[in-house]
C-alpha cells in the first residue's frame, strides 16, 4: 500500500514492478544486475481517484499514460535495486500529489484605457518612423 493523503492511498493491486537490466555505465553489475525498475500504475482502473484527478494525472503523465490507461514510471539512476523502486514509488507519488491540485480558474481581465492609450501611441510613432523609410528619388 502506497500512502498519498491521508485520505488517498494506492493498493497494492493497483502496482506492478518489472525489474530489468539498467542501460549505461555500470560495468560487469549492469550485465548481472536487474537494478532497473518499471513502476505501472493502473489509474484509469483505480477506485481511490477521482475522475477529474484522472483527467489531470493524464495531462500530467504525458507519454508516460499508456492506451490501457496506466501510468509507467521508469528508473534506473542508481545501481541499487532498492533504491531505485524507492525513487519510482516517490516519483509516482509526486505525480499523483500534482495531479490532486486543483487548477485556479483564470478570471478574464480587460485591459485599461491608459494602456489602451499607450499602445496606439506606440504603434503610431513606430508607423511614422516606417514611413520615413522610403525610396530615395533619385533626383535629389
Amino acid at each position: 500500500m502506497l500512502r498519498i493523503t491521508d485520505e488517498i492511498t494506492i493498493e497494492d493491486w493497483e502496482l506492478t514492478e518489472v525489474f530489468s537490466r539498467s542501460s549505461g555505465p555500470g560495468g560487469q553489475n549492469v550485465n548481472k544486475v536487474s537494478t532497473a525498475v518499471d513502476l505501472r500504475f493502473e489509474a484509469e482502473r483505480s477506485p481511490n481517484l477521482a475522475d477529474p484527478v484522472k483527467a489531470r494525472l493524464k495531462r500530467l503523465a504525458g507519454r508516460r499514460w499508456t492506451d490501457g490507461g496506466a501510468v509507467l514510471i521508469r528508473v534506473e539512476d542508481t545501481r541499487s535495486q532498492a533504491r531505485n523502486r524507492e525513487i519510482a514509488r516517490e516519483r509516482l507519488v509526486e505525480l499523483v500529489r500534482k495531479a490532486l491540485e486543483k487548477p485556479k480558474r483564470r478570471l478574464p481581465t480587460r485591459p485599461t484605457l491608459g494602456s489602451k492609450k499607450r499602445r496606439l501611441a506606440a504603434k503610431k510613432t513606430r508607423g511614422a518612423v516606417k514611413a520615413l523609410r522610403g525610396a530615395v528619388d533619385p533626383e535629389d
